[in-house]
């Protein structure tokens, strides 16, 4: 496909969309849930189908060099598919936000003024390897009254195809029409472009993949964005942590998985600790082979506890996003040197304290200046399932509209609404 037949092939999808999307928004809360358990009920009959078509993705990915970070996000395991079908029935049980109205008063001219939820319309979702994605955005979307164009990444292909044609049978069954959800048929890099240079049809773009992607859309769209740009996550162990949890939580956060953007990336120890902690987590690391970038006080302990994969950090590593079994270590002198730290080095995606000190838990709440910030718990925990959203479409590190895990409410916006009694102004 030549690149004017992509463009005219991705605003065909768009103007499908724009129809669809009206229908989307007036249908009532039963037919969209009634949608979204027809497709839950799919994926759970058509799990061996899904399976297979992934295998002839991971095959392809590992014959391509994929990265391991990559392959691990593109495998859609048996737990995963429970895991799809899980968040489509929460994603029902939840509640329908749009058309409620808030914030109704009555104004000294008589008029009662308040704010109705409305879907955003079309949502184009860009998003690298993770087939999951395909159902999760498309839940989120189809409950909160809105279309979507789907651009997977070309290394899911088979199984995004498999999966679209599941959502547009459910859709259909439904009685919703099946362009509410379009999932791009074509691997060609040129249908990126197009999608988020569609204003006429796309209210917005969610991009969902790596820090190379998402720079080049910040540059290039002119469809307003909710995104994150990367993941740099940190966990703060404080002088008065609880040793066992400091242990379980300075793991989890960094080895429970490595190709996520909420797994840790540099661990901060306060110094009056240091000795005891890093020597004991060390000892965890090594069982996965973690390799520990350190500063130069954090180097000292953990090269007098003979910790093999040791390297000296340097200041690009405070700046980095590994996804990988490595990790920079920072011995800093109490809560305010690791704020300073998380103020300068941080992607404002998530950050966590180790801490029994109530008013320094709390100072590390109030100041910290993240999507997500925690207090004795893994970082893993940023995201829009294990938040009770449901699912999630992604994660905005802005400050506008949306900010942390974006569920049912981040795909809707606000318009005001007036009632009157015949009222006209003086």
């Amino acid at each position: 496909m030549s690149t004017e037949n992509v463009v005219e092939y991705m605003q065909a999808l768009g103007k499908r969309a724009r129809a669809a999307s009206r229908a989307m928004a007036r249908a009532d809360s039963a037919t969209r849930n009634r949608a979204l358990a027809l497709i839950a009920d799919a994926i759970e009959r058509d799990a061996d189908a899904l399976r297979a078509a992934n295998a002839l993705d991971l095959d392809a990915a590992r014959a391509s060099g994929l990265a391991p970070a990559m392959l691990d996000r593109l495998a859609l395991s048996g737990k995963a598919i429970a895991t799809m079908v899980e968040g489509l029935r929460q994603i029902v049980a939840l509640p329908d936000p749009v058309g409620e109205i808030s914030n109704m008063k009555t104004r000294p001219s008589g008029i009662q003024v308040g704010q109705m939820r409305v879907p955003l319309g079309v949502i184009g979702i860009i998003y690298e390897a993770r087939p999951n994605v395909t159902v999760d955005a498309a839940g989120l979307c189809i409950k909160s009254g809105n279309a979507t164009i789907l651009r997977g990444g070309s290394e899911a292909i088979h199984c995004n195809r498999a999966l679209a044609k599941i959502v547009k049978q459910g859709l259909t069954d439904a009685g919703l029409p099946e362009d509410g959800v379009q999932v791009v048929d074509t691997t060609d890099r040129a249908a990126v472009g197009a999608l988020i240079t569609m204003p006429q049809y796309v209210d917005v773009i969610v991009p969902r993949g790596g820090k190379g992607l998402i720079a080049r859309l910040m540059e290039e769209a002119t469809v307003p964005m909710i995104k994150h740009l990367d993941g740099i996550c940190h966990v703060y162990i404080d002088a008065k942590a609880d040793l066992h949890k400091a242990l379980d939580i300075g793991f989890n956060a960094k080895c429970h998985r490595y190709g996520t953007c909420n797994t840790m990336e540099t661990l901060l120890v306060d110094r009056s600790i240091a000795a005891a902690v890093l020597p004991e987590l060390a000892q965890r690391y090594l069982t996965e082979s973690v390799e520990l970038r350190a500063d130069d006080e954090s180097h000292a302990i953990l090269a007098a506890a003979e910790y093999p994969h040791l390297v000296r950090a340097t200041e690009e590593d405070w700046a980095t996003e590994y996804l990988a079994p490595v990790l920079a270590v920072r011995v800093v002198d109490g809560i305010d040197a690791a704020m300073d730290h998380i103020d300068t080095w941080s992607s404002k995606h998530t950050e966590a304290i180790v801490t029994e000190d109530y008013s320094t838990a709390m100072r590390f709440l109030r100041e910290v200046d993240s999507a997500s910030v925690m207090v004795n718990a893994s970082t893993r925990f940023a995201d829009g399932f294990e938040y009770g959203l449901g699912a999630e479409i992604g994660i905005s590190n802005d400050k506008l509209h949306a900010r942390g895990p974006v569920g049912l409410e981040g795909l809707t916006s606000l318009k005001y609404v007036v009632f009157g009694h015949g009222e006209t102004r003086k």
